[in-house]
């Protein structure tokens, strides 16, 4: 992205910071060191990293002063993106948005954020949503990464809080099994907490793919694609039928198991085999492995939750973790890997569509009553409950849908399911304003962008994988014309009729309002001060007061359902929403790689990353490319009911014969999504990433897209 303005960064009066690392959920403890002219990045010694940084996080400075760093507000004129002032891009889109709102109603307006934002920015952003346009149509990229676990935790635990110890405790465990998530690659400093049970010959991994973090596995599970709930009721049939239920447990500190096992008993691994492809002997191993261990763990990742039942898939391992009496127990549990930076954080302040700060319900009575007191409002007006994020997206431009979308912190035209059908939906809006750091797939599209400040350049808080809160420090400053997303949330908002101290743009006023009105709810941050964080405090949610250290292990002595105890849910089997067949006889899955992150609005633009993995590619066994006449490097073609993505071959004789593997973190017709499902879970909105049926080809045409960067008309 070129602009009129050069991209310096100008070094802040501050020489050193410590922080943390822009990318996953990890955050890993970095220090900024800034002189004039030059920003580097070192790790530095925290728990969750153990002074490791992975390839992301040893490059993260390189985006602070890129060419393809957005420095000028740009609007649209006559078709083409051109630089402009701050007030002409503020008044474009509050005309914009007055406007539509006028002739269509409040829900004519759409907002949608995003799971790596600061928890700062996702509180202002759902306050801005109901409070400043009055529109129940907002939601976030967080849906279609963390929901099913969230949901599924919720419903089991009576709170979802995904990993609900210190990772560190990790270490501790004789065995872990981890469904659904490859680490090693994805975010490398966490192996080292799986060395322990590893060293342990415990460490069980369920992925269909032969991952790096499969590769280290003491039993690799591989199941077919979109089948891990069965496999997860087989495991919990062979501990049962082994004898190995932890019937004091259960019995003390649970209900629901004779539900749950109703459903399960049908589930016996050798039925179990012919529908996952994993052996009996294998299933049986893995439940004496867990239960055989003096401390154990179950985690789960994104594998086991982006399908249309990953709710029930995520509950099964759950269950799993229960009869073996894990859960709440020191040196043991169930827990789930975040994935975004602040994908916990993300979903407990108000951006997401059924909630309100401090993981609240929107349609509890109590709930909105606290929070419209808190914000000056009567209760009834607040908007109700909205659609879940491809719902939302997919009405767009509709009769029904939002007219005009507000976007922060997502690139929605290359991570959502069915892509094309996504961006022909963005198309349709009558306005759409995006806040982003570089130009985008989906600000390329925008009537209006505004170019926004970056980790290294501004202070917010963040919450980790475990639920500890962390604050990120201000290390530099931006470059000139570069403001914060609270900044455009403030000024939008005012020119909107809202009174100026009502939004405020400076992170820790945003901080100290959100923790009023947090108070009481789940997440409870009402003792973390941003005192308290500089000071190093290891501050866990909920903190009630700001004498109250913390709760770093939230279910030792009860469960947060009011009677205490954990629920097991019923659930079974019934396969993923769409099969192979004869006219698509192959399952397409979909993840990350290590130079990577997300829909690689960032990490395209890094050139040490793009020379890792520079080209979007699909992963073959051998065999499978021969029966297509397909080679290793050739261009080809994998074909969904939904759409085309051209890939180049990688075969891998570890792959299973009938499963490719696509990352996502590619544009154009590279991108992944165009032909993933839009099979949604009843339960959490998360769609069915994970599996969908396709064909293989070769690449005829030259329809394939670099992954070039954008350049402004």
């Amino acid at each position: 992205m070129q602009t009129d303005q050069p991209a310096e960064v100008q070094a802040a009066a501050r020489g050193s910071a410590p922080t943390h690392c822009p990318y996953c959920a990890l955050q890993c403890g970095m220090r900024v060191e800034a002189t004039q002219g030059a920003v580097t990045v070192a790790p530095r010694e925290f728990p969750a990293n153990g002074g490791g940084l992975c390839q992301k996080g040893w490059t993260s400075a390189a985006l602070l002063d890129s060419p393809a760093r957005l420095t000028t507000p740009l609007v649209r004129e006559r078709g083409q993106l051109r630089p402009a002032g701050w007030d002409e891009a503020l008044d474009t889109v509050a005309a914009g948005l007055g406007r539509i709102r006028a002739e269509h109603g409040a829900d004519a307006v759409g907002v949608f954020g995003g799971g790596g934002l600061t928890n700062e920015k996702c509180y202002a952003l759902g306050k801005f949503a109901r409070v400043a346009l009055g529109t129940s149509n907002i939601d976030y990229n967080g849906r279609f990464c963390m929901s099913s676990a969230a949901a599924a935790g919720t419903r089991a635990f009576g709170m979802d809080r995904g990993m609900p110890f210190p990772v560190t405790d990790l270490a501790g465990a004789d065995a872990i099994l981890l469904a659904g998530s490859n680490p090693v690659e994805t975010m490398p400093p966490f192996a080292q907490h799986l060395s322990g049970a590893s060293g342990c010959e415990g460490l069980v991994v369920v992925d269909p793919r032969r991952t790096p973090t499969a590769a280290r596995a003491n039993l690799h599970l591989q199941p077919a694609p979109g089948t891990d709930l069965a496999l997860a009721l087989g495991i919990l049939h062979a501990a049962v039928a082994g004898g190995h239920l932890d019937t004091e447990y259960v019995r003390t500190r649970t209900d629901g198991f004779d539900a749950a096992w109703q459903q399960a008993a049908s589930w016996w691994p050798e039925r179990v085999e012919r529908i996952t492809g994993v052996a009996a002997a294998d299933q049986r191993r893995a439940a004496a492995m867990l239960a055989g261990a003096r401390n154990a763990y179950v985690l789960t990742a994104r594998g086991t939750e982006q399908h249309a039942d990953g709710t029930d898939t995520v509950s099964g391992w759950i269950n799993l973790a229960l009869a073996l009496g894990l859960p709440g127990r020191a040196g043991s549990g169930y827990g789930c890997l975040t994935g975004q930076g602040n994908g916990q954080g993300g979903r407990e302040h108000g951006q997401k569509s059924d909630q309100l700060p401090g993981y609240r319900k929107i349609d509890d009575a109590a709930s909105r009553a606290h929070v419209a007191h808190q914000w000056g409002i009567a209760p009834e007006d607040l908007p109700g409950a909205g659609p879940s994020a491809y719902e939302l997206l997919d009405a767009l431009g509709t009769e029904h849908g939002a007219k005009a979308l507000l976007v922060f912190g997502s690139n929605v035209a290359v991570s959502a399911p069915r892509a094309a059908h996504v961006t022909d939906r963005l198309a349709g809006l009558d306005f759409l304003a995006v806040a982003d750091i570089v130009l985008s797939e989906t600000a390329a599209m925008a009537d209006v962008v505004f170019p926004v400040t970056q980790w290294a350049e501004e202070d917010g808080t963040m919450t980790n994988l475990e639920g500890r809160v962390l604050l990120r420090r201000k290390a530099i400053d931006p470059p000139a014309g570069v403001r914060s997303d609270l900044h455009v949330l403030g000024e939008l908002a005012t020119r909107l009729g809202q009174p100026p101290e009502a939004f405020p743009c400076e992170p820790q006023r945003v901080f100290d309002e959100l923790r009023r009105v947090s108070a009481g709810g789940v997440a409870d941050y009402a003792g973390i001060t941003y005192e308290r964080l500089r000071d190093g405090a290891a501050l866990h949610w909920p903190v009630p007061d700001t004498e109250h250290p913390g709760t770093p292990r939230p279910f030792l002595d009860r469960f947060a359902h009011p009677d205490g105890r954990a629920r097991f849910v019923p659930v079974t089997y019934s396969g993923p929403a769409e099969g192979a067949d004869e006219d698509y006889p192959l399952l397409a899955t979909t993840g990350r790689l290590l130079a990577h992150y997300q829909s690689g609005a960032q990490t395209r633009n890094v050139d040490e990353l793009m020379a890792v993995d520079g080209e979007m590619f699909v992963e073959v066994h051998p065999d499978t490319a021969r029966r297509y006449d397909l080679s290793d490097g050739e261009a080809a073609t994998v074909t969904s009911r939904r759409g085309t993505v051209h890939a180049v071959v990688r075969c891998v004789p570890s792959m299973r014969m009938d499963t490719v593997f696509l990352p996502f973190h590619f544009p154009e017709d590279n991108r992944a999504n165009l032909v993933t499902s839009t099979a949604l879970d009843p339960v959490s909105g998360m769609p069915e990433f994970k599996v969908c049926a396709v064909r293989l080809g070769r690449d005829r045409g030259t329809g394939r897209q670099a992954s070039a960067r954008q350049e402004v008309a």
